[in-house]
This record gives C-alpha cells, sequence and structure tokens, in this order.
C-alpha cells in the first residue's frame, strides 16, 4: 500500500467503499477489510450505514489512529446550520472525536456554494474533520471551491472506470493539487465482459478486477475505491502492490473510454459534466 499526497493529506491510495452495502454486511466485512490491510474506509450520510462502519472499525481492533475514514454530507443538509448538525450525528454514528476526510457529495444549486464550502471550513476549523473535499464536482465548480475555501481542498470523488474518461477533471485536479477518487471502479460489473481487460489480466495472472484498480492507482494522485462482500474477492482486491502495467498497456486502458460511458448522472443533483 502506498499513499497520495494531495494538498496537505496523505490519503491510501487503495480504498473500501461501503456503498450499497448492508449494516450487516458492513459489520462483517469492515474489519475483514482492515484486517486484510486495507486502511482506507469511505462511507456517507445518504448511505445509511454510518453507525456499521463505526461498529465494525471498533470490532476489528486496528487504531483508529491508523485508519483514513471518509464520510460525505448529504445536500439536504447543506444549509449551515443543518449542516453542522449533520456532521455531528455522523461523529456519533461513526464512534469517533473526528473524521479524515469529509465531502460534499454531490453539487446542490438551491443552497450558495459560499454557504456550502463555509460550513465546511467551520467543522474543519473545529477538528471535526482533518481534510476536506468535494464528489461529483465539475471542474468549474473545483476551480470555484478552491477560491471560496480557507482551507485545502484534497479531492474530487468522481466516477472513473476504464469506459469513462476524465481527464478534464483529473487535468484541474492536478492543477489545484487535488487527488482524483475513483468510484464506480468496475463500471457496474461491465469491465468483466471487456475483452481487452480479459486479456490483460491473463498475461499478468490476475483478475479482471486488479487490473482495473491497478491501472487506477498507477495514474498520477489517483484513489480507487474498491468494494465487495465476499473475503476471497476481498483479498484479491488488495493484491495489487506485486505487479505494474506497462506504459502501453496502461494506454491500452485509458483507449477503451467511451462517449456515453457515465453511468451516474442523477436527475436533479448531476451538474454539467465536463
Amino acid at each position: 500500500m502506498f499513499d497520495v499526497t494531495a494538498n496537505g493529506a496523505r490519503i491510501p491510495a487503495l480504498g473500501f467503499g461501503t456503498f450499497r452495502i448492508a449494516e450487516d454486511d458492513v459489520k462483517r466485512i469492515v474489519p475483514q477489510a482492515l484486517k486484510t490491510g486495507f486502511r482506507h474506509i469511505d462511507t456517507a450520510q445518504i448511505y445509511e450505514n454510518e453507525a456499521a462502519v463505526g461498529e465494525a472499525i471498533e470490532m476489528s481492533g486496528i487504531p483508529r489512529k491508523d485508519i483514513f475514514l471518509t464520510t460525505k454530507v448529504w445536500v439536504s443538509n447543506y444549509r449551515h446550520d443543518d449542516f453542522i448538525a449533520s456532521v455531528d450525528e455522523s461523529l456519533g454514528k461513526l464512534r469517533t472525536d473526528y473524521v479524515d476526510l469529509l465531502l460534499l457529495h454531490w453539487p446542490n444549486n438551491d443552497v450558495p456554494l459560499a454557504e456550502q464550502i463555509g460550513a465546511l471550513n467551520a467543522v474543519h476549523k473545529a477538528g471535526k474533520v482533518r481534510h476536506i473535499g468535494v464528489s461529483n464536482f465539475s471542474t468549474a465548480l473545483m476551480a470555484e471551491t478552491v477560491s471560496l475555501s480557507d482551507a485545502p481542498i484534497v479531492t474530487n470523488q468522481v466516477e472513473y472506470h476504464p469506459f469513462l474518461d476524465q481527464s478534464v477533471v483529473m487535468d484541474a485536479a492536478n492543477r489545484f493539487g487535488m487527488s482524483l477518487t475513483s468510484y464506480f471502479a468496475m463500471a457496474d460489473g461491465k469491465v468483466f465482459e471487456n475483452d481487452t481487460l480479459k486479456e490483460l489480466a491473463a498475461d499478468h495472472g490476475k483478475s479482471v478486477a486488479q487490473i482495473v484498480l491497478r491501472w487506477l492507482i498507477q495514474q498520477n494522485s489517483v484513489v480507487a475505491l474498491s468494494k465487495t462482500v465476499n473475503e476471497h474477492r476481498l483479498k484479491e482486491n488488495f493484491d495489487i502492490f506485486d505487479f505494474e502495467l506497462s506504459s502501453a498497456q496502461m494506454t491500452v486502458i485509458h483507449d477503451l473510454a467511451d462517449a456515453n460511458g457515465r453511468i451516474v448522472s442523477p436527475d436533479g443533483l448531476a451538474p454539467q459534466w465536463d
């Protein structure tokens, strides 16, 4: 495991995501993930499993200080007072005095961005969060966020997989000293059907999932979130640090990007994508 450094934050390059994982499964698999070697756990208020994540971290026996914990504030909590109250509630559920990274989950035009960023900075200044960032933000919103924030913005968490070109967002992140955190790395299962990825996996004696995760973390300042409720696949997903993809192989995977590759774009939340 290695870290991605972004605006003063050291973020483990491979994280374990908990989107759409039920509480019972969280309590079972998160301790196993931590015992396997994962040190970056990602959750969100809207996932409705923060309490299970907090319990699972305690159950793991891994010291809290050794874990990089991320959560996200939901759009209905963006008004300043609601924001502060929701963060306090998240901390209670997570059984911790702070989170390592707090993100705005999606853009919300109903609340001025300055108010959202002001609330992010308030909880940062209060020591409730070590680092702040955004999720599902366009490059224009990234630039506006950076200009409004006193504290550094350390990441933009976005959909990123072999079928979606995020080079524009990545270039902006690099300019701002931010990382790019990838979710939906397996493209909702589509990567497992791709012959090119299957061939690369066979060449390396690895799985398609390992090839995709390696492709992500081998890029500059990219953090990858993996997800599974299966112990065997959990160990497999973590086992990506003993091989490298060549520059030609990296390019082959980049070339799989498709103009219609985006999967996640909910009405009422999605910005004008780059």
